[in-house]
């Protein structure tokens, strides 16, 4: 371990320090989180300038720091199974009513699929307004590289139906899907609680006493996952911190500027599509600037992580202690919002590269025949996201190959890829809370006394109250 080396771990670990005396002074949880983010832009543009991006020891040190932010992910995806089953089983035995899940899902998932029809729509147009082309552009080694593997796994793009897709939500092994094994397991599971809630209430009146003894285990195993909950997201403002600190120390300023107008138009969209939820959360009746403050910390979380499934925990919470969002609807949205219908992976992204890439075949994007079937294919391949890996690059690739478009110029985009995809994470997970309350609104499901409330509610306050 070389002295620089030394010096670097010392700061990150003096900055997290910082944070828990923050921790200690009983700082909000949004200042904490906030903090960590700007903590981790400050440390990563500091170690980017003195180091430089290609430096050894700015490798090491991302080494090191991935320990705090990949670490902490992993805890939160530890607990997202366990959490989507005791919440889901909970909340059906307090529902006893199968109309009521029937209609909790057509709505979650009828607002997740319009939204992201109306993020392609804003894609399309993004990269109209900023003339968006792949036409002349050249290639690196390593954007040659990503578009032949891109090309190399258009096979598995192309075998994917909407059938099959469906089939894939199935669990044949519940337990197999318990491991998260397959890339479908999360909708599998829900499916599974679902069945698990549904076949309890059906002997709550023939057998009350077997009933009320599995109603209690559920109480029991609810308060103990919602601790776990709360020990692991008192972990996200050092979590933001190393993952901030990752992602500026290892961008190229010079690769961005390269393709600003791909980045600009895509934020553009990202940007107009975030006004449209608080649009929407508006014509619901709700204040939008208090629901926007109420989910910041989530945003914030998705957008250095870049992952939708990792912010589940974290939103199911949001959702349930700040929102007012029942339970049950807030698992429902959280759980199909990072697997289908998301906005940002799904719809603004593969619109824009698909608009991007047309003009290289000779093909007019701005023409009904050509958009009409874009969305078409996009609605359909929202859908699919959810059976494969790489979520965005597979949305890609199944639009792009549905549309005869060469897809291996997808990787000329390699060297702003992870900007981009913060971006599009903290709109996916966005989407997925706005079809949540828009849902639990919408059913009248919404505690508008906690939604009203502007104190903080703790996390020990929400692991107890949960």
């Amino acid at each position: 371990m070389t002295l620089p080396l030394i010096l670097n771990l010392a700061v990150a670990i003096a900055l997290c320090g910082l944070l828990y005396w923050q921790q200690t002074q009983h700082a909000s949880f949004t200042k904490r989180v906030f903090s960590g983010l700007a903590l981790g832009v400050m440390l990563g543009a500091a170690l980017q300038l003195i180091y430089g991006i290609t430096s050894p020891v700015l490798t090491e040190t991302n080494a090191y720091l991935d320990i705090l932010g990949t670490g902490y992910v992993k805890l939160l995806q530890m607990i997202i199974m366990p959490l989507i089953m005791v919440s889901i089983i909970g909340a059906i035995l307090k529902l006893r009513d199968a109309g009521s899940l029937g209609k909790i899902s057509a709505l979650t998932i009828g607002i997740l699929m319009l939204t992201t029809m109306v993020a392609a729509m804003l894609g399309i147009l993004m990269a109209k307004l900023f003339g968006l082309s792949a036409v002349g552009l050249s290639a690196t080694a390593a954007e040659v590289a990503r578009g032949e593997y891109l090309q190399g796994t258009l096979g598995a793009a192309k075998e994917i139906s909407l059938p099959s897709m469906l089939l894939s939500f199935i669990p044949a092994n519940p337990f197999l899907d318990m491991t998260g094994a397959r890339k479908t397991s999360t909708i599998a599971v829900v499916l599974f609680s679902v069945f698990i809630g549904v076949s309890a209430t059906g002997i709550a009146a023939k057998q009350p006493a077997i009933f009320a003894t599995f109603n209690r285990f559920i109480e029991v195993a609810h308060a103990i996952v919602m601790r776990m909950v709360t020990l692991v997201l008192r972990l996200t403002p050092y979590g933001v911190f190393a993952m901030m600190a990752q992602v500026v120390a290892g961008s190229s300023l010079a690769d961005i500027l390269n393709l600003i107008n791909f980045v600009m138009a895509s934020y553009s969209a990202i940007i107009l599509m975030f006004a449209l939820h608080l649009c929407l959360i508006a014509l619901a009746g709700l204040n939008p600037l208090r629901y926007a403050k109420k989910i910041f910390p989530v945003l914030v979380f998705a957008f250095t992580s870049r992952t939708s499934a990792g912010s589940i925990p974290m939103s199911v919470q949001t959702q349930t202690t700040r929102l007012g969002t029942s339970e049950g609807i807030a698992n429902f949205a959280a759980s199909f919002g990072a697997s289908i219908g998301q906005n940002g992976c799904a719809g603004i992204y593969p619109a824009m590269l698909a608009v991007m890439i047309a003009p290289t075949v000779g093909i007019d994007p701005m023409t009904l025949h050509f958009i009409l079937p874009l969305l078409g294919v996009i609605a359909i391949g929202s859908v699919g996201v959810a059976g494969v890996g790489g979520g965005a690059t597979f949305a890609a690739l199944i639009v792009l190959s549905t549309m005869d478009l060469p897809v291996a110029l997808a990787g000329l985009l390699i060297s702003i890829e992870p900007l981009i995809d913060m971006g599009r994470t903290a709109l996916n997970v966005s989407g997925s809370i706005t079809a949540g309350t828009l849902t639990s609104r919408l059913l009248g499901q919404t505690d508008m006394a906690i939604f009203n409330s502007d104190s903080e509610i703790s996390l020990d306050e929400a692991s107890q109250t949960a």
